[in-house]
């Protein structure tokens, strides 16, 4: 006997089901170390004078290198951040129009709560709940004794 309702639509036709034009490229994934924010010269009256990082920028670097975020970084992942430094040295200069494209370069690492669900990134809960778990080994048995039968209540027969 039949199912009710009209017949299931052809999967060809159906929406969303629809294969990606594009092959997906598979790469190697390498973790690449943090590198330490470099000396910077600046061409300065037609000299050349060593730029001081902002400590703001260099508090934000350290933030960056320990953020969990990290261990999926690559090399290329820390040249893009390298440069995005840069632009953070210039807000922290004083030089405002920078405010722009550092917004944007950070969200791709996933900065803000907003940035990391949109690229689908989230905080593993279980290293925390298992932090918060007290220290005993004790078993149920320790901790409680053995469990007995209580007898029955007077009156009732036992049966």
């Amino acid at each position: 006997m039949a199912g009710r309702g009209p017949a299931p639509k052809d999967p060809k036709r159906r929406a969303g089901h629809s294969k990606d034009p594009h092959a997906q490229t598979i790469l190697r994934f390498e973790q690449a170390e943090p590198p330490e924010l470099p000396t910077l010269s600046v061409l300065k009256d037609g000299d050349l004078v060593e730029y001081a990082w902002p400590a703001r920028t260099l508090d934000w670097w350290e933030m960056w290198k320990a953020s969990p975020q990290a261990e999926h970084f690559s090399s290329t992942d820390w040249d893009f951040l390298l440069d995005t430094a840069v632009v953070h040295a210039r807000l922290w200069s004083g030089e405002m129009s920078a405010a722009g494209e550092l917004r944007l370069r950070v969200a791709k690492f996933g900065a803000t709560p907003e940035d990391r669900a949109r690229l689908r990134m989230q905080f593993a809960q279980a290293d925390e709940a298992d932090g918060k778990r007290p220290d005993g080994g004790r078993s149920s048995r320790e901790r409680r004794g053995v469990l007995r039968a209580l007898p029955p209540p007077p009156g009732e027969a036992s049966g």
